[in-house]
């Protein structure tokens, strides 16, 4: 496959032409800043390590650059766009601008945090510039919703990106750290600079590399348990997990025989504990101790 010519892609001025002629005008409401460099959608792609047979799926497509770019390597694209103008626009531009690649592209009109199905053949990959105010939730949405998913690349901001790869023992290290490690092994992936957006955000960027565990989490609690014990340790992060944890398990000392039964100590806080050290938690107050 021959590789579209480099005007397929859109630019500065492509960017603010089509928001103009569609009357779009980014919110901060919806964390909309639309990416306007072709070099930086092109290093997005490179850095997914998006191959010709995946069927990729992007969330928050916006005006289509990097759907674009995408679309330059993958077998397929399907995007999730909630945005009313935005989604009936994007089939038009794919079309314009790369016909041979157009019936490559399918479009969903909805929240993708109510997405539960995706037209075409499973998706292996999830590449997208996430909307800032809902990053985390719609990331952790869809890698339990799509299991066929095995890599994923978000552009996120650098803040979040740095609490999504930190490890135990890290100042930034939370409930997104941990829920994301339960699917996979995750890893800060570059920065990306604040003048490739059209409006510039007043936030720094980053990429955050997500590669699917190819053996789950070995427990017999179930991903619900799991992340309750999760959301309870970190609601009250400086306690320790025996105080944290009082009114998940009932009691401070149903917490203390969870924790002593699960090998850890009751004086530890949720910072230092890793996924599975949380999952064995769950496993006992599970079973009763």
């Amino acid at each position: 496959m021959s590789s579209p010519a480099p005007e397929s892609l859109l630019g500065p001025a492509d960017i603010r032409e089509l928001a103009a002629a569609l009357g779009v005008r980014p919110t901060k409401q919806r964390g909309q800043n639309f990416v306007i460099d072709a070099n930086t959608v092109r290093r997005i792609v490179r850095t997914a390590e998006v191959r010709p047979d995946d069927t990729v799926v992007e969330v928050g497509p916006g005006l289509g650059s990097l759907t674009l770019a995408l679309l330059e390597v993958a077998d397929r694209v399907t995007a999730v766009e909630i945005d009313d103008v935005l989604a009936a626009a994007l089939p038009a531009t794919i079309a314009a601008r790369m016909p041979a690649r157009a019936d490559r592209f399918a479009l969903v009109h909805s929240d993708a945090m109510h997405v539960t199905e995706l037209p075409g053949p499973a998706p292996t990959a999830l590449v997208a510039n996430l909307p800032y105010n809902v990053a985390v939730p719609v990331l952790l949405h869809m890698l339990d919703t799509f299991p066929s998913i095995e890599r994923t690349l978000v552009m996120v901001q650098s803040e979040v990106a740095d609490r999504l790869a930190a490890a135990p023992g890290s100042k930034v290290y939370g409930v997104p750290s941990v829920k994301a490690n339960w699917y996979a092994e995750v890893k800060r992936a570059g920065a990306i600079g604040r003048n490739v957006f059209w409006p510039a955000p007043n936030v720094d960027s980053g990429l955050v590399s997500l590669v699917r565990r190819t053996e789950p989490i070995r427990t017999t609690a179930t991903r619900r348990q799991v992340f309750a014990v999760v959301d309870a340790a970190f609601a009250q992060r400086r306690k320790t997990l025996r105080a944290a944890l009082a009114g998940w398990a009932g009691s401070a000392a149903a917490a203390e025989a969870a924790l002593v039964a699960a090998g850890i100590s009751p004086q530890a806080r949720g910072e230092s504990l890793t996924v599975e050290e949380f999952a064995r938690i769950a496993e006992h107050a599970q079973t009763g101790v």
